[in-house]
């Protein structure tokens, strides 16, 4: 098993980024995520908490080794389980492959939580795992590179993310300014 981890703040309030991620895609930053569909979407009446069940739709360009040892297309697809509670302002966000889930596994945990009053702290990790154990060399060779691609994303993501926040920030910003002329 390989793991990646990476811990950040965004310069926005909790409340801005939970409102963002919802936009982070389609982001010209992030072309490999291509198709995003909520499936699920419920409201805890005792809890307040809101669950939301989504499937992105990928492409990726696998190594071609990869292709010719395990099969598969560019077209990937993932599951995603959010949970975000406004009462304690926390959002957790867990995601996992579902294309080639029988060769390798992609478990990923995003959370979000509060920071000050403008800034929110942001972790994510992701455990990469290959299945197959017939040829070991392979399987490790399969892990590293997924979480080197999985690395390379998640940087786009990251940055994706921050225009995103900053795209509705200054939308909000401008709003604000109208109104007040």
């Amino acid at each position: 098993m390989h793991i990646f981890s990476q811990l950040f703040q965004y310069e926005h309030p909790w409340s801005h980024v939970v409102i963002g991620m919802w936009r982070k895609y389609p982001n010209p930053k992030c072309t490999h995520v291509v198709s995003v569909d909520v499936i699920d979407r419920s409201v805890d009446p005792e809890t307040g908490i809101i669950r939301t069940e989504r499937i992105l739709g990928c492409k990726q360009k696998a190594p071609r080794w990869v292709v010719k040892l395990f099969g598969g297309s560019e077209d990937a697809f993932v599951r995603e389980v959010c949970f975000v509670d406004p009462a304690t302002q926390d959002a957790n966000i867990t995601s996992v492959n579902l294309s080639l889930s029988q060769f390798a596994t992609c478990y990923e945990v995003v959370r979000y939580t509060p920071a000050g009053p403008h800034r929110t702290n942001f972790s994510q990790t992701a455990e990469v795992q290959a299945r197959t154990r017939l040829w070991q060399t392979a399987a490790n060779g399969l892990e590293k590179w997924l979480v080197q691609r999985f690395e390379q994303n998640a940087q786009l993501g990251k940055t994706a993310f921050t225009d995103v926040l900053r795209a509705l920030w200054e939308e909000r910003h401008g709003h604000l300014q109208a109104a007040a002329a």
